[in-house]
């Protein structure tokens, strides 16, 4: 058995290190848990300096929502848990997915319980997977609890989608303007460019604009220009993998006009459905508000949840330390206190998602219908303008010749 060196923070604020033995990191980080330390640092004693691994779990969204539907499915026509395992291993076309459920199999074969088999494959099955997992197990509903999974991860890929969909299109427009302006400049004005100097006519003020810009990326300037917007977006992509520079960033990000409505809309919506799901399910409070900070995709969604757990843990009840975080809208709060009051806050926080969840759609729609024409007449005006300003010299050289 592997033996893990960790540090983290206790209850009280002070900070504990140690090394212990586990079959994972996941299990070490669990057990932890439970003796309410917060773990800022786990590594394999021998492997610290191990190189990270760029691959990520190699396990869509899809594949692990297809796989939990049908989990679910024999499970509730009443097949053996080894056998359901080692049928949906079989027909996994990814060779990943496949050797890890074999493993899952195996152990499960071995005596192991499911979520713990689950837990020795981290990337592919998160705390968010485990935990129901486990409460499944527990209470003796696993098949619906693997519905409600499929559910969950079906309407995360849906919320991702409208998120890349927001995204992709002002990007990628974006990017082939500035190539095409870039191409422009480099190789089509100098031309231009070379024709005027043999004419020898006096150029426009456009004209002269534009070749000056065609000057200045064909020369040592640009390519240090071009160096150095390169190196600061290395830079804060860097930064942004520090927890200060992630929760600045985050911060920023919320504050945008229209990208940061849409961005706050989306993390209420990831924020309910997790919390929901997970408490549906049986889970416990403190632990559904660890995993679901975790799972938010937003440093300050993730801290304002952090604190409100903290409050929670001390006795409070779930809608004050919310309401003081100053991050998640009144209606939601509200609606939180309502679920509290009344007893049903699995039921409220899913209604808040589904809320929230079609806000998303219904801004998407709105954001890409706003974008089109704005970007339409960027791209045409940027170019046309280059286009129209190296042709004005011939203009001028036409009328006089005419005349």
């Amino acid at each position: 058995m592997p033996v893990f060196t960790y540090r983290g923070v206790n209850r009280s604020g002070s900070t504990i290190t140690g090394e212990r033995a586990a079959t994972s990191k996941a299990e070490l980080t669990a057990v932890l848990r439970r003796e309410q330390i917060t773990v800022s640092k786990l590594s394999e004693k021998g492997k610290e300096f191990a190189m990270p691994s760029f691959g990520g779990s190699g396990v869509s969204a899809k594949e692990l929502a297809v796989f939990t539907r049908q989990f679910s499915v024999m499970i509730d026509a009443g097949l053996p848990l080894v056998q359901c395992l080692e049928i949906l291993a079989g027909q996994q076309e990814n060779k990943r997915f496949e050797r890890a459920l074999s493993s899952v199999r195996a152990s499960v074969e071995g005596g192991s319980t499911l979520s713990a088999a689950m837990r020795q494959h981290e990337k592919i099955f998160d705390a968010l997977y485990v935990n129901m997992v486990e409460a499944g197990e527990t209470g003796g509903i696993l098949d619906t609890i693997l519905q409600r999974l499929s559910g969950y991860i079906e309407k995360n890929v849906k919320l991702k989608r409208a998120v890349q969909s927001a995204l992709i299109y002002p990007v990628s427009v974006l990017s082939i303007a500035g190539l095409v302006i870039i191409l422009l400049l480099w190789k089509v004005v100098p031309i231009f460019a070379t024709l005027f100097a043999g004419l020898q006519v006096e150029l426009p003020l456009p004209t002269r604009i534009v070749m000056g810009m065609s000057a200045f990326v064909g020369s040592i300037w640009g390519l240090l220009i071009a160096v150095l917007f390169g190196l600061t977006c290395f830079g804060l992509s860097v930064w942004y993998g520090t927890p200060q520079g992630r929760y600045i960033l985050d911060s920023i990000l919320l504050k945008l006009p229209l990208i940061g409505i849409l961005l706050r809309k989306i993390g209420v919506a990831r924020f309910t459905r997790t919390l929901g799901t997970l408490i549906s399910s049986g889970v416990p409070i403190l632990d559904g508000l660890d995993i679901t900070a975790r799972t938010s995709g937003n440093a300050v969604i993730e801290r304002a949840l952090q604190k409100t757990r903290k409050a929670v843990e001390a006795g409070r009840t779930l809608v004050d330390p919310l309401k003081e975080s100053g991050v998640f809208p009144t209606m939601v709060t509200q609606m939180i206190g309502v679920g509290e009051q009344t007893g049903a806050m699995d039921a409220m926080l899913s209604k808040i998602a589904d809320f929230y969840e079609d806000e998303v759609d219904a801004a998407v729609k709105d954001l890409l219908t706003a974008m089109e024409p704005l970007m339409i007449v960027l791209l045409g005006g940027v170019v046309g303008g280059v286009v129209i300003s190296m042709y004005l010299p011939l203009f001028t050289l036409i009328g006089k010749l005419a005349g």
